[in-house]
């Protein structure tokens, strides 16, 4: 499950595809601008030339030069170069070069040397083919969440609202866990019954987090816990897992889909709440979707896990009939 040496040169290779594609689409930008307004290219010539007879003042002073007056110069020949630009109808920014990722310029690395948050998504990709849950996701997401197919009429007893009353209000917290996302630590416990839209509603917030450029690992609960009993039981290719460890622990978001499913041992029960443990030691969020109950997850799993979601997660229940068969 760890990266291959083909797959990391597969991710190099891509960043370079972005590098010189952004150099080409700037050459032709500033090829295009050279005709246009050939003023600019004066200036550009201009801003060279004292660039360059600066340095040559530094290297043959023996006392420090004083750069005062060149760094005025300089600054006034960009914003003419600027004013030029905006009169002619092109943005200030036009012949500066555009990265797909301005936080790294496409380099996957951030100044401290960090993995950028475009890098890890990368890894993830390739390392859980989070690239058919991309496919997914570009028809389930918020912008076609329909609620038509929730009831308007009918009133639940337990709490004591329609389902169309209630999942505008799940709506609305998941919205406002996108949001303050960056400020503030939350984690979200989705249940209901079968086809209430559990699964979709997880989608949508996985779009737009990856959208806003944030690290998503999506997994059903059986391949969570099929790639937690690789990573600890296949010893011998043990070094070949800790990636995986990893990105469980360190992407931003983490979402468990059909917790419940799988088969519950000791293993599982384990291994569940070591996982859940470490994110909320590092307080990075989950989203847990699943039929169980609060009842039937302490039942199923173990007072401690209950616990730990009861503490620190926001239950939302979705109420109603199967969407499916109202579609």
């Amino acid at each position: 499950m760890a990266l291959t040496q083909f797959q990391y040169d597969e991710i190099e290779r891509e960043y370079s595809r972005r590098q010189l594609k952004s150099q080409r689409e700037l050459s032709k930008r500033i090829d295009y601008i050279s005709k246009t307004i050939p003023e600019i290219d004066r200036i550009n010539r201009e801003i060279s030339s004292s660039s360059l007879e600066q340095a040559r003042k530094i290297l043959q002073s023996d006392t420090p030069e004083d750069s005062t007056e060149y760094h005025k110069n300089i600054q006034k020949l960009i914003k003419k170069k600027a004013a030029l630009l905006k009169e002619h109808g092109f943005p200030a920014d036009y012949l500066n070069i555009h990265h797909t990722c301005e936080k790294c310029a496409d380099t996957g690395y951030l100044s401290n040397n960090e993995k950028c948050v475009c890098r890890k998504q990368a890894e993830i990709k390739l390392l859980y083919s989070q690239s058919n849950i991309e496919n997914i996701l570009e028809v389930e997401n918020f912008d076609n969440f329909n609620f038509k197919y929730f009831d308007s009429e009918t009133i639940n007893k337990d709490l004591n609202k329609t389902p169309l009353q209630n999942i505008h209000e799940v709506y609305d917290i998941c919205q406002d866990f996108i949001k303050k996302f960056d400020t503030d630590y939350a984690n979200l416990y989705i249940y209901g019954n079968t086809g209430v839209g559990k699964t979709y509603l997880a989608n949508c917030i996985a779009k737009a987090l990856m959208d806003s450029s944030h690290s998503v690992i999506y997994l059903s609960a059986i391949n969570l816990f099929n790639i937690l009993a690789d990573r600890d039981f296949n010893r011998a290719q043990s070094h070949e897992y800790q990636h995986i460890a990893h990105h469980l622990t360190d992407c931003d978001l983490l979402i468990i889909d059909d917790l419940g499913t799988e088969l519950s041992n000791t293993f599982t029960v384990s291994a569940l709440f070591q996982c859940l443990n470490e994110r909320i030691i590092s307080r990075k969020p989950v989203i847990i979707s699943t039929n169980l109950s609060l009842h039937n997850l302490q039942t199923h799993y173990s007072e401690r896990i209950l616990s730990r979601i009861v503490d620190n997660y926001k239950m939302l229940k979705i109420i109603g009939n199967d969407i499916r068969i109202n579609r």
